[in-house]
């Protein structure tokens, strides 16, 4: 789960992380009261999205009166904002963070994630702040430092100052630096995020290190621990198709192809998808309804794909592992046959009771092409949309 930056601010706060002091507002007045009440003569304006490169979309303004405060605002609320994570469609701006203006030295980068490589978190930190990290690891690798962290002795508190030396920082910055990386690390880890990332990180003349961004995702696995952090959860920036499908416990991604896919399991969904693109076709979503299809989830699969109009077709491979095929056949008959499905279908079942599943499915009286491999299903599906 994504939140906005002033919530992940909220969160480093409650850890004693150092952030500036800052106001969310919803229109122009409360944002020129927000500047008011934190006080100064120079703030920044921030576009609230779930999305990186704000700044470059216009979405971060230096403000150095009232009257630039309010008109910024003015500016940035209701504005599809285009950045390279958003793509072309953009988003839309509905809530701005005001803060204060800080006195900025250098601009660091550091962030958190799990190296599943590894099977440990991994703290980097790079003296590249304020850029995209995945150009400078791309082009300049050596300039990223990185400390893996035990999972039985959590980040210790030699590896923040191997850090801190390594961004080359002395002094008040240098101790200064220590303490953020420590509590930044226990704020990732008691939240269950799944990223924690700032950037920029920044130090100030007075020697103060700040979190001038942050990036904070979560694990949804582990969110029913974190009833405070689900509050957070704003659906305008979710997909409408993938908050439907959480409904039903659907694990679904909106892609931009027309072959909807069902599947069950991730991995399958996964080389599903590949196999689409590989045979010409572009997978439409990634569906995985889970190891115990039946009808009920397989109407809900087909509801959440029919909603998207850029489906043309649906593949349904399905391994019968956990649930025999000929259920799963009998559930996708009932489906169809309830949601009046006019869009062909391709299917592949594999596993206990495969055989019966087939002879089901031709004799359904539906207009279903049945595929005894997975490259026969992705050729099928692929002809009958360009048909």
């Amino acid at each position: 789960m994504k939140i906005h930056e002033y919530q992940g601010k909220e969160i480093l706060r409650k850890f004693n992380v150092p952030v500036p002091e800052g106001r969310v507002a919803f229109n122009a007045d409360e944002a020129v009261k927000a500047a008011e009440e934190i006080g100064g003569k120079v703030w920044v304006v921030k576009a609230q999205i779930h999305a990186g490169g704000r700044g470059k979309g216009g979405g971060v303004k230096v403000a150095k009166s009232l009257e630039e405060v309010r008109e910024f605002a003015e500016q940035m609320m209701g504005m599809t904002l285009v950045t390279h994570q958003t793509g072309p469609e953009g988003r839309v701006v509905k809530r701005l963070l005001v803060e204060q203006g800080v006195n900025i030295d250098k601009e660091l980068y550091v962030g958190i994630t799990l190296d599943r490589a590894s099977s440990k978190n991994v703290v980097m930190a790079s003296t590249e702040g304020g850029v995209e990290i995945e150009k400078v690891a791309e082009e300049t690798p050596e300039l990223i430092l990185k400390e893996a962290v035990d999972p039985s002795i959590g980040f210790q508190g030699y590896q923040a100052r191997k850090l801190a030396f390594g961004l080359g920082l002395e002094g008040a910055q240098f101790k200064n630096a220590v303490k953020f990386f420590s509590r930044l690390y226990q704020a990732y880890d008691a939240t269950d995020a799944s990223i924690a990332e700032i950037n920029p990180l920044v130090v100030t003349k007075e020697g103060d290190v700040i979190a001038l961004d942050a990036k904070l995702n979560f694990d949804d696995n582990a969110l029913y621990r974190h009833a405070d952090i689900v509050e957070y959860r704003d659906l305008d920036e979710e997909e409408p198709l993938e908050i439907e499908a959480s409904k039903y416990n659907l694990n679904y991604i909106k892609l931009d192809g027309n072959v909807g896919c069902m599947v069950n399991g991730a991995g399958l969904a996964m080389a599903t998808m590949d196999i689409i693109k590989i045979a010409g076709g572009e997978p439409a979503n990634f569906l995985d309804v889970g190891g115990g299809a039946n009808k009920d989830t397989v109407a809900n699969g087909f509801k959440i794909i029919l909603s998207d109009p850029n489906v043309k077709a649906i593949l349904i491979n399905i391994f019968g592992g956990i649930v025999r095929c000929d259920r799963v056949a009998q559930g996708v008959i009932d489906a169809v046959n309830e949601i009046d499905v006019k869009i062909p279908i391709v299917i592949r079942l594999e596993g206990t009771n495969a055989e019966e599943a087939a002879n089901m499915l031709q004799n359904s009286g539906l207009n279903f092409e049945v595929a005894n491999s997975l490259e026969e299903a992705a050729k099928k599906v692929t002809q009958v949309i360009s048909a």
